[in-house]
């Protein structure tokens, strides 16, 4: 791997970077020809430090490609964003995570790419998400999003903090096949470097001309009804706890932009995990409180969530609320439920594991939880991919315990989640990485959104509640898509 030194640079390649990504270009496609598979090779460079990978990624985009874009505005600025496809890598059933897991290590290990110090992110990356269920995606509306669909991306751009300063790298790599021509590939990824530019996010319309029409998928009835059986379920014993999600519909007069919706997320919701992946001519855009895994080398870290309530503006009444969560025993047995299960299930992988002895209030800007993180220490090196597989799905968006839940919940919702409630994220080739939850979250394609929104039932649940809870997560985004 050859070594390179930071610089500063514009959104291209120089010269020396344009060096290097020819000789390892060069260099796999002798190895895909001797070995009859493709082999990866990539070149990183870094960029001025204001470069803003969400916004260079929704300018950029080529219409109908694969593109992707998380942020974490309050984690130092995170942000990953890619564009294109270097190869695709998809699975569905029990297995889908160690297949895409063993498929990524593969690819990453065999990579002729620069050896490069910088953010979280930097460097040849997977990037994607997994559906809630084994095999969901499965309905029209979700066509383009596998069970499990990583994507690395021809050019991806990331942004975090290392040694107390923000720097931003820009990363482009290709799949060389045994009968490729290395000129012909460094001339089809500096051609789309070219491509790159740096403009402001778009901005949502703020007097959209027609009518929008809003609709619940299923009659809010329906929900209400559900979670009432969820309920009988739990008092007779079957489970202790079942998340339920109701899906609403938004039909816009005009194709909704996720770039626009995007940039009223992160600035809104700076304490969320924000993100498109864009499949086709669909994007799921998100702004989800929820963090499922982070791994960097042997160190893990999750966020037990659950149990939520409203905003007010008067601080006073804000703060009232926030009281109430806490002491609220119903809310506190929801959230325990959590953050047992989390533990018990990284316990056989850890030396040892941490956790706050209360939970404390999560706020974002609609809605305020109870959190509890975790760290761990794991025992040996485990993926990010294998441990999201093993997380994957926690009580927060699930149930306990999860074989009683599983075959229950598309009963009682009437719905495909697909990627809703799934995990959504990246991981690089040492295998670290960071899944978020796919909440808060709506699913464009043309003039439709289907927004969804779900809340943990417990045996003192009550359905109007919920539903009402359900109203409290919507709101996230229905006012940006509803105009």
């Amino acid at each position: 791997m050859a070594t390179r030194t930071a610089h500063e640079a514009p959104l291209q390649l120089g010269q020396a970077a344009r060096e290097r990504l020819l000789a390892h270009l060069e260099a796999a496609v002798a190895r895909a020809r001797r070995r009859g598979v493709g082999v990866l090779a990539s070149v990183t460079e870094r960029l001025h430090a204001g470069a803003d990978p969400s916004a260079i990624a929704c300018a950029s985009r080529r219409s109908g490609e694969d593109w992707f874009a998380l942020e974490h505005p309050d984690h130092g600025g995170a942000a990953l964003a890619g564009l294109g496809t270097a190869v695709r890598v998809e699975s569905t059933g029990p297995g889908r995570f160690l297949d895409v897991a063993d498929r990524w290590r593969g690819l990453a290990g065999d990579a002729l790419s620069d050896e490069v110090v910088g953010p979280p992110g930097c460097g040849p990356v997977a990037v994607g998400g997994f559906s809630f269920a084994d095999d969901g995606g499965g309905s029209p509306a979700w066509a383009g999003f596998a069970p499990a669909s990583l994507v690395v991306p021809e050019v991806s751009i990331a942004r975090g903090e290392r040694d107390g300063a923000s720097e931003t790298w820009l990363t482009v790599c290709a799949l060389a096949a045994p009968d490729d021509v290395p000129d012909e590939l460094l001339a089809r990824l500096l051609g789309r470097v070219d491509e790159l530019r740096e403009t402001g996010m778009a901005l949502l319309d703020p007097a959209p001309a027609g009518r929008v029409v809003v609709a619940s998928a299923m009659p809010p009835e329906h929900y209400e009804g559900a979670v009432g059986r969820a309920v009988e379920l739990i008092r007779g014993g079957e489970l202790e706890k079942i998340v339920l999600a109701r899906e609403v519909v938004v039909h816009a007069p005009a194709a909704h932009d996720p770039a626009a919706v995007l940039g009223v997320l992160r600035e809104a919701f700076p304490s969320c995990f924000c993100f498109c992946v864009g499949r086709g001519d669909a994007t799921l855009v998100a702004a989800s409180p929820e963090l499922l895994l982070r791994r960097e080398g042997l160190r893990v870290g999750t966020l037990a969530l659950a149990g939520s309530t409203r905003r007010s503006a008067d601080p006073s009444v804000d703060d009232h609320l926030g009281e109430q969560l806490l002491h609220s025993s119903k809310d506190r047995g929801e959230q325990a439920i959590v953050a047992r299960r989390i533990e018990r299930t990284l316990r056989p992988h850890a030396l040892w594991i941490a956790s706050a002895p209360e939970p404390t209030i999560v706020r974002v800007a609609n809605i305020q939880h109870l959190g509890t993180p975790i760290r761990a220490q794991l025992t040996a090196p485990i993926d990010t991919l294998e441990l999201v597989g093993i997380m994957h799905p926690t009580p927060a968006v699930g149930g306990e315990p999860w074989p009683a839940a599983a075959p229950l919940i598309p009963t009682l919702e009437g719905l495909d989640r697909g990627w809703y409630a799934g995990p959504v994220g990246w991981t690089d080739g040492n295998g670290d990485g960071e899944f978020c939850v796919a909440l808060r979250c709506a699913l464009l394609r043309g003039e439709v959104a289907r927004c969804y929104a779900g809340v943990g039932v417990v045996g003192d649940s009550e359905p109007a509640a919920e539903l009402a809870e359900t109203e409290i997560k919507l709101a996230a985004l229905l006012p940006l898509l509803a105009g």
